[in-house]
């Protein structure tokens, strides 16, 4: 299929801005300029609330977002995007209130905190730390303990992903479902869709690069399943999943890969790759259409896990 003609416009308008590829600047100037870019509003009506969750080596803030109705509500931990190094808790803010008014779920967005002043482990353990506090503390903010999933998008996939498989390795917290949209999962930028969008569709290999370097202490952890979890020798026994993906996107060979590997293992895992699209088009929906036809797909799985369960 060629590039959406929304998605093509949404490229140049970046591309207008005139701003330096991410991978020649410094962490505080990558984190800088995406603040520069607007984010998406998400429906006003969902009420968001800043809490602090326990983290690796402390407190993080983290921000619920509680739709309406009466709980406790089935509740959706949410990773943001960002190579690990840039993105936070006001950039996913649109997509998180999407996410709890058309799944009809509690959402609690984690800030956790970036590399490279802490690299991995620490960002994922963070993560870890903060899905099992609010799987011990649901009743505390309206939450169903019985019904917890995890999701992301980009890094924030990678992310939800790892703790997937810690949750199954260290026996709890217990999750039933695992969001994985255009996840990184695999430090191999010689796949097919690396090659084929390398550069032009808004995330470039460079980037990528740029993002694993920071992120790792060495080259020896992309070899670790938390990190990279394509590197997983067993992927048995994790929660159900669904894998959103980008057909220009470079990280669209790792998802479907993964996808597969979990469908291989027995986990039921649901695969879409969306034709035409760019990596990050999940935060489009105010100006993508496509954007807006995943994001239902991904809410009616999500309510659908969750109805199952109730």
């Amino acid at each position: 299929m060629p590039l959406d003609p929304q998605a093509k416009e949404m490229l140049e308008l970046t591309a207008n801005a005139n701003l330096p590829p991410t991978n020649t600047l410094s962490p505080a100037q990558a984190r800088y300029n995406s603040r520069l870019r607007k984010p998406m509003e998400g429906p006003h009506e969902i009420k968001a609330t800043d809490i602090l969750v326990r983290g690796k080596d402390g407190l993080l803030t983290a921000r619920t977002y509680t739709p309406q109705g009466v709980g406790p509500f089935p509740v959706l931990i949410w990773f943001h995007g960002g190579g690990w190094v840039v993105g936070d808790l006001d950039g996913t803010d649109g997509t998180a209130r999407e996410l709890a008014a058309y799944a009809n779920c509690l959402v609690v967005s984690i800030d956790y905190r970036l590399a490279p002043e802490t690299k991995f482990p620490g960002p994922v353990e963070d993560c870890y730390e903060a899905t099992a506090w609010i799987a011990d503390n649901a009743d505390k903010i309206n939450g169903d303990s019985e019904r917890i999933a995890v999701g992301g998008a980009s890094a924030g996939g990678n992310l939800a992903a790892a703790v997937s498989l810690m949750a199954r390795d260290r026996g709890e917290p217990f999750i039933i479902f695992q969001l994985l949209v255009y996840p990184v999962t695999d430090r191999n930028v010689a796949t097919e869709s690396y090659q084929n969008n390398a550069e032009g569709y808004g995330l470039t290999r460079d980037t990528m690069d740029w993002y694993w370097n920071h992120y790792l202490r060495d080259d020896g952890d992309a070899t670790n399943p938390y990190a990279a979890p394509l590197q997983a020798k067993d992927l048995s026994l994790l929660p159900a999943a669904m894998v959103i993906a980008a057909e220009f996107d470079p990280l669209c060979t790792e998802a479907e890969l993964y996808a597969n590997a979990m469908e291989a293992a027995g986990v039921p895992t649901e695969y879409i790759c969306y034709d035409g699209m760019i990596h990050g088009f999940f935060g489009m929906t105010p100006t993508i259409d496509k954007a807006k036809l995943a994001m239902e797909d991904a809410c009616s799985s999500l309510r659908e896990v969750f109805d199952n369960k109730s």
